[in-house]
């Protein structure tokens, strides 16, 4: 007995000198605090819909041709983008504004896919310019079916392509006027999405910037849109994979939500074992699969979906600010915030 006594006394002992795990999660959301308010709803603001309708229509015109992965319209997309930051005097990660290119050679797929590129683009951190945020979305399409008929791809991804293209100039802006971003931030136009993540896998297989010094990557695929489930609210967005890697990750993106946007932030496709598997779908995960944390932002599957009929006109573009200014808030958070990102793995306040 007097054994026994002794053991659940250490037992005891043991329970109350580990925190318990719901403890450990209140000390990480305690400890994210918001920085530059100001600052964030100044440059968030100047998003606006009407500057990402003017370059959607565009990205998602017949000019393209369907934006099918080697092909000249998916071609003529990445020069698109690459005039584009040239015009806004947003420099290559390659350190000019001539190269904006990472190519892939025709040896890398297996099918007969002709030569590839994805564009990059780039602002160098003020205080830790080693420590890179990707903002991501695939800039490739399905091209032209059998019939003829062109697959704009206007919600997938040029919803994602335009939020790219207004974030960067935002955080431009806001380094012209004296707040350059303490991390840098790569903004990464991915190609091959379409046939296989083929252009995230190369660039993780190929890095600009070495993986280890990649903080997070944010991707957008599908944004522009609501799906069924949300007819009846339509101020939502369905995010997976914030919380897999690093918990902190997860709480600054609510937190940033809850200050500044109050969206029904959707976590259901983050469910393990979710029959879609939109985990596994999209570009962020050749990042989660080497450990960097990710987050993909998403507004489901509708009946255009991979149909000739995901254009323009379709689009609703105030979600679309509201939505775009969203990330823009979080990744200004990640990349001014005291401290490097933590994964879960280096979190002192889980372990």
């Amino acid at each position: 007995m007097k054994i026994f006594c002794m053991l659940s006394a250490l037992t005891l002992v043991g329970t109350c000198a580990t925190p318990k795990y719901t403890t450990k999660i209140e000390n990480i959301k305690n400890s994210i605090q918001l920085v530059d308010q100001p600052w964030v709803t100044k440059y968030a603001s100047t998003i606006t819909s009407e500057e990402l309708k003017e370059q959607l229509y565009k990205f998602a015109s017949s000019e393209f041709n369907g934006r099918r992965v080697g092909e000249p319209g998916q071609k003529k997309a990445a020069h698109f983008l690459k005039s584009y930051y040239q015009s806004e005097g947003i420099i290559s990660p390659l350190g000019d504004t001539i190269n904006y290119y990472q190519s892939i050679p025709k040896d890398f797929f297996l099918k007969d896919i002709k030569p590839t590129e994805n564009v990059l683009a780039f602002i160098k951190g003020s205080e830790s310019p080693d420590e890179i945020i990707i903002i991501s979305a695939h800039l490739d399409h399905l091209g032209v079916n059998n019939k003829n008929e062109i697959y704009f791809g206007a919600d997938d991804d040029a919803s994602g392509t335009v939020a790219l293209m207004e974030m960067a100039q935002a955080f431009k802006q806001a380094k012209n006027e004296g707040h350059r971003p303490k991390r840098s931030i790569l903004f990464l136009h991915l190609t091959a999405e379409e046939i296989g993540k083929k252009g995230s896998e190369y660039y993780t297989l190929h890095p600009v910037f070495p993986l280890e010094n990649t903080v997070t990557n944010l991707n957008i695929d599908m944004i522009g849109r609501v799906d069924d489930i949300h007819k009846n609210n339509p101020n939502y967005l369905y995010l997976i994979g914030a919380d897999r890697i690093s918990k902190e990750l997860h709480y600054i993106s609510e937190k940033v939500n809850n200050t500044y946007f109050h969206m029904d932030l959707d976590y259901r496709y983050n469910a393990e074992g979710d029959r879609n598997q939109y985990y596994t779908r999209s570009d962020h995960y050749n990042f989660a699969d080497k450990g960097i944390p990710v987050i993909f932002y998403f507004n489901g599957e509708h009946s255009d979906y991979h149909q000739p009929t995901d254009t323009p006109d379709k689009i609703d573009f105030d979600l679309l600010e509201q939505r775009t200014r969203f990330i823009f808030a979080t990744a200004w958070q990640i990349a001014n915030q005291s401290h490097r990102l933590l994964t879960d793995e280096n979190n002192h306040l889980l372990n």
